[in-house]
């Protein structure tokens, strides 16, 4: 079995069950699991002096353990393959999380909150509704290229393999890859890999969204705002995402109760965002999915 078919029935596979509980109840996810590895890794080792080279060889063994897990589950088989590639991807339960958060608008501000709380990192107290929706539109940008199109690129370039070492770097940064007291240094290396990771995902993904929306994209003012961006990648595809429905997003917001001025990213889209936006939003990541289904076929019947 081909990878592009192996990718194609993967994402047939996640986009029709997600990550069903009954499953998940009783084993644990591949993606808690590197969690658990991960957490371990940074109370054991992240104290004393060499923080940074601890780090650095963390993640090393982790991202061989990765790489030989991946391995092994591929010798297995391609409906195997397919089905742990399925698991590995999020596109079904990020179109949840971020639809949810439309719901929750819907019933009451104070429930849009609490959605949206799932999803991102800010300080949700005090959001209206725009803010709420801006940061669920935001994440679901963001995450259909760490989630969606980053693991895709990376099984594509280097099998099974190439996409658990992937999703364990993503892993690791989103758990110590921040500048912080305790994390600065050890968890360093695993934020500059998870960038070189990224790079191509990033650009891949907001050139995708472009070019799925000619009437209102415009490259160069998406170029522009990425590099407005705190984050060398997830600029492009919020940037990208913003033009497509049309709406402002970024700007103002608090991380632990300390108020961040961002600049607004398309700033002359929309910015009273509501829950209209969001679902435009998820109609975005379905064409992306729809696209990149597409293309696999294609390169399955080709190849």
């Amino acid at each position: 079995m081909s990878l592009a078919l192996i990718l194609a029935l993967a994402m047939i596979l996640d986009a029709a069950l997600g990550e069903p509980r009954w499953v998940w109840s009783r084993v644990s996810h591949p993606a808690v699991v590197m969690g658990n590895l991960i957490a371990a890794a940074d109370a054991r080792f992240n104290h004393g002096p060499f923080r940074q080279i601890k780090g650095a060889v963390t993640l090393v063994a982790l991202v061989l353990g990765a790489w030989i897990t991946g391995w092994l589950i591929a010798q297995l088989g391609g409906v195997i393959t397919a089905i742990a590639t399925a698991i590995l991807l999020s596109h079904r339960s990020l179109v949840a999380h971020v639809e949810a958060v439309a719901r929750g608008l819907r019933q009451s501000l104070a429930e849009g909150r609490r959605a949206v709380a799932q999803i991102v990192g800010r300080d949700t107290a005090q959001m209206d509704q725009a803010d709420v929706s801006r940061a669920a539109i935001e994440s679901a940008a963001e995450n259909v290229s760490d989630g969606v199109i980053a693991p895709l690129f990376w099984f594509l370039i280097a099998g099974l393999p190439g996409m658990m070492v992937y999703k364990m770097v993503n892993t690791a940064d989103s758990m110590i890859g921040y500048r912080t007291p305790r994390h600065a240094e050890f968890g360093w290396a695993a934020a500059r890999l998870d960038d070189l990771l990224n790079l191509a995902p990033a650009r891949l993904t907001a050139l995708m969204i472009w070019a799925l929306h000619p009437p209102r994209s415009d490259w160069s003012g998406i170029a522009t705002d990425a590099a407005k961006h705190r984050s060398p990648n997830a600029g492009w595809p919020e940037a990208a995402m913003a033009r497509a429905i049309d709406t402002a997003l970024s700007g103002p917001r608090s991380y632990h109760g300390t108020r961040e001025d961002f600049p607004f990213v398309h700033p002359r889209g929309t910015q009273d965002a509501g829950p209209a936006q969001i679902l435009a939003a998820t109609s975005v990541l379905w064409r992306l999915w729809a696209s990149m289904l597409a293309a696999l076929l294609v390169l399955a019947v080709l190849l």
